[in-house]
C-alpha cells in the first residue's frame, strides 16, 4: 500500500512484443460457412473477478491503482484473478481483503462474461454488501494499491464515469444492488 499518487505512477522502461504471461495471444483458423479460411487472434487468460462493494454504512469501496494499459493511475474495483480450481465467491473474498482489508457480511455473483469477442478470458461481478474493515490490506508484491470509500452518490456517479477498466462490471453490480434502475 502506498500513500501517494506520485508513489503509485510506474514508469514505462521499456516495451516489447513478447508476453508476459497474464494473457496469451493464439491464432485460430476457422472454416467460414462459405468454404473460406479466416484468422483470428484469440486472447487467453486466467479467469478474474472483481466487487462491487458497500460498507456497513452504505459507502462504495474502490482503490487506487496504476493501471499499464491506460497508463495512469485510476480508481478501481477491488478484484484479481481466480486461482485454479478457486470457487468465485472465495476468490472475491480473498481479493476484497488482501486490497482493502475488508471482509463482506455477503456476496453474490451477478455477471459472468468475457473480456472481448476475441478472448476466453472469463470475467465475474460480484456484489458484496455490509463488508466491514477487519486487517490491514496486504496486496500482492506487483500490487501498490489505496484503498478508500466514496458516498453512495459519489460511487454511482464513478461508476457510471466510465473512468475505470471493469465499466461492464461496475454496471453490472449496480444494477444488481438496485442503484441503477430503469425509468418508465
Amino acid at each position: 500500500m502506498t500513500g501517494s499518487r506520485e508513489a503509485m505512477t510506474w514508469t514505462l522502461k521499456s516495451e516489447r512484443p513478447e508476453a508476459a504471461g497474464y494473457l496469451t495471444v493464439r491464432c485460430r483458423t476457422y472454416l467460414q460457412p462459405d468454404g473460406e479460411e479466416s484468422d483470428w487472434d484469440i486472447l487467453q487468460g486466467s479467469p478474474t473477478v472483481a466487487l462491487v462493494a458497500f460498507t456497513e454504512e452504505g459507502r462504495g469501496i474502490l482503490v487506487r491503482q496504476y493501471r499499464p494499459g491506460p497508463g495512469k493511475v485510476l480508481a478501481e474495483l477491488p478484484g484479481g484473478m481466480i486461482e485454479p480450481g478457486e470457487d468465485v465467491l472465495r476468490a472475491a473474498a480473498r481479493e476484497l481483503l488482501e486490497e482493502t482489508g475488508y471482509r463482506a457480511g455477503t456476496a453474490e455473483v451477478v455477471l459472468k462474461t468475457y473480456l472481448a469477442s476475441y478472448a476466453t478470458h472469463e470475467r465475474y461481478a460480484v456484489v458484496a454488501r455490509d463488508c466491514r474493515k477487519v486487517a490491514e490490506p496486504t496486496p500482492d508484491a506487483e500490487e501498490f494499491v489505496e484503498p478508500f470509500t466514496l458516498a453512495r452518490d459519489a460511487y454511482v456517479d464513478h461508476l457510471l464515469s466510465g473512468e475505470y477498466t471493469d465499466t461492464d462490471v461496475g454496471l453490472a453490480g449496480l444494477v444488481a444492488a438496485g442503484l441503477l434502475v430503469r425509468k418508465a
